[in-house]
């Protein structure tokens, strides 16, 4: 089983579910509003009045044979408007 976690802009939320749809993934976990630091070493206090600044990180669970469907369809998203994409072992307790 696999883990694949996403962090991208929460304004691409939408198109970046639906090509998770369009590849089939039995579910995920989404959490607004995620913030951190990055490259800009800087952590915005502004999205808590604004939202803007804001991410959003999904969580898939799925089986290898589906990550590069998955990549496929993510991954003009992710060079388009940035983010990451992670993929990790995950073993169910």
């Amino acid at each position: 089983m696999k883990r694949l976690d996403l962090v991208f802009s929460e304004r691409e939320l939408e198109p970046m579910l639906k090509s998770l749809e369009k590849s089939n993934v039995p579910g995920y976990t989404v959490t607004k509003h995620v913030t951190g630091r990055g490259p800009e070493r800087v952590v915005s206090e502004d999205m808590e009045f604004t939202g803007l600044g804001a991410n959003a990180h999904v969580i898939v669970f799925c089986e290898q044979e589906l990550l590069g469907k998955i990549k496929e369809n993510i991954q003009p998203l992710l060079n388009y408007y940035g983010g990451v994409a992670y993929v990790s072992e995950a073993n169910q307790l």
